[in-house]
């Protein structure tokens, strides 16, 4: 079974950067989930895929999935360009484009 090293990008909803900080390591699972007939609940007879280990640092998720013999594969984070913008800057007297209202 492979596992996935990897640092979540933030969701839609949150301003910070409070859950991309750590390194998480799971498990891609290996069969796809079943529907339950009655329910129309979703199930998986795969509980490794339930696992979800955070660690402070890459190197320390790679190296405890080779103390582990787990296979594995690193995806890395592309980090967004941050551009600074200031609101002062819309009223510059030397603004490139007039000021309109």
């Amino acid at each position: 079974m492979t596992a996935r090293i990897y640092r979540p990008s933030k969701t839609a909803t949150q301003s910070g950067d409070g859950n991309t900080r750590l390194w998480r390591l799971e498990y891609i699972p290996e069969a796809a989930r079943g529907i339950e007939p009655l329910m129309g609940w979703t199930s998986s007879t795969d509980m490794k895929s339930q696992i979800k280990l955070s660690f402070p640092t890459k190197e320390e998720a790679v190296a405890y999935a080779e103390r582990n013999g787990i296979a594995y594969r690193v995806e890395e984070t592309k980090q967004p360009k941050r551009r600074v913008a200031v609101y002062a800057d819309n009223f510059r007297m030397n603004r490139v484009s007039p000021w309109t209202h």
